[in-house]
């Protein structure tokens, strides 16, 4: 890390959190509709250019402020040459300072080729791994797309929680065929790894993904319904009941390990995103950056940042984005908060509340609404009835 002094943060601003997006993969997995690209080579010093050439401009707009936590997604940024992670920590240490027991997660491939730069990535700074390991079974794994078996993902777990204070890992389940019972068994071993942390995701067929041509041919069918709402419920009492309750719908911690920087987002903070397809929320001007890495290379050599789009969000939106974020946390969210973000407007339908209270969905206490255990598999219907979307 640099030595250099950094600038005091304002007091009267809130902490700011930092999304470093690394486009590249090996592959593209057959569920993953995330700005990932496959590329036969990549100008390494070109790209520790270019990023810190955007992360400078986000750094001008965004001036005294502080860094609680700093997260590389992509893409595969384990594929990321350590040095160049270190010059971005070195540079945002620079521009914002960053705050005392700052969390850095970086996202990894658990693959024996990538497990050997973890040492030299956690001697850079970043102390959180993510590892998509996303299956304990090898079939299910080829099935996914992955490169890696389970084995070698159980030995890159193994060398992540030696060099990393902190690590999480990454499964899919309600694949297609999943009887419940052997999701039981693969999310009990999962458990007994000893992370802190687990994000458990049901597949989802997305738009424009190889498993949605499959879908649509009728080759590819995933549980629903009452199967998925059984996967769902099971997931959530088990990981409870082994002291990693789900602290937000798709992710489970004990307590205190959460992570801090997706927590910024489902609380709605401030954060500036860097990199191709990266998006940032900047004290109410959402901010995206072009998506293809040569557009965006493109757009940093052109006007020194990556920047597509760049506006002010109306208060009534970001009202909504609060609300909408905000109630996938066990936590809830402040109703007084999202009315003042909306200036005043009335953002919750008061009347579904009381109605869904009743039937055990929501709680209210005082101005936090939370959704209850119960209310957790309806979440999307609950949006629809308590959030008001009309002008």
């Amino acid at each position: 890390m640099s030595s250099a002094i950094s600038p005091a943060p304002s007091p009267t601003r809130a902490p700011l959190a930092l999304y470093v997006h690394w486009p590249f993969c090996v592959s593209k997995c057959p569920y993953c509709d995330f700005n990932s690209h496959v590329r036969e080579s990549v100008d390494q010093p070109a790209w520790a250019d270019a990023l810190l050439t955007d992360l400078a401009h986000e750094a001008a707009a965004l001036p005294g402020r502080q860094l609680t936590s700093i997260f590389f997604g992509g893409g595969t940024p384990s594929l990321m040459p350590p040095a160049t992670v270190a010059s971005i920590l070195d540079a945002a240490e620079r521009h914002w300072g960053f705050a005392e027991g700052i969390e850095i997660t970086l996202e990894a491939n658990p693959s024996s080729v990538e497990a050997a730069r973890f040492a030299d990535l956690a001697a850079a700074g970043v102390n959180r791994a993510s590892l998509g390991v996303q299956a304990l079974d090898d079939t299910a794994l080829r099935f996914l797309g992955r490169a890696h078996g389970v084995d070698e993902a159980l030995q890159a777990l193994q060398t992540a929680q030696e060099q990393f204070s902190r690590v999480s890992f990454d499964l899919i389940y309600a694949r297609p065929g999943q009887p419940l019972r052997d999701w039981e068994a693969e999310l009990r071993r999962a458990i007994g790894y000893g992370t802190e942390h687990l994000s458990l995701y049901q597949l989802t067929i997305e738009p424009g993904t190889r498993f949605a041509t499959e879908a649509a041919a009728g080759r590819l069918t995933i549980p629903d319904g009452d199967a998925a709402a059984d996967l769902f419920e099971t997931t959530r009492a088990i990981t409870a009941a082994a002291g990693l309750p789900a602290y937000e719908t798709s992710n489970h911690a004990r307590i205190g390990a959460e992570s801090r920087h997706n927590l910024t987002y489902w609380r709605y903070g401030d954060y500036a995103g860097i990199g191709p397809g990266a998006h940032g929320r900047r004290e109410g001007v959402a901010t995206a950056r072009r998506k293809k890495p040569e557009n965006w290379m493109a757009a940093i050599a052109r006007n020194g940042h990556g920047i597509e789009l760049e506006e002010s969000l109306p208060p009534v939106t970001r009202a909504t984005e609060a609300l909408v974020m905000g109630l996938r946390l066990a936590e809830g969210v402040d109703l007084s908060r999202v009315t003042a973000l909306a200036k005043g407007r009335e953002m919750v339908n008061r009347t579904a509340v009381t109605t869904l209270a009743k039937q055990g969905l929501v709680r209210l206490q005082g101005e936090q609404l939370i959704v209850t255990e119960a209310g957790a598999l309806l979440l999307d219907a609950i949006l629809r009835e308590v959030v008001v979307t009309d002008e």
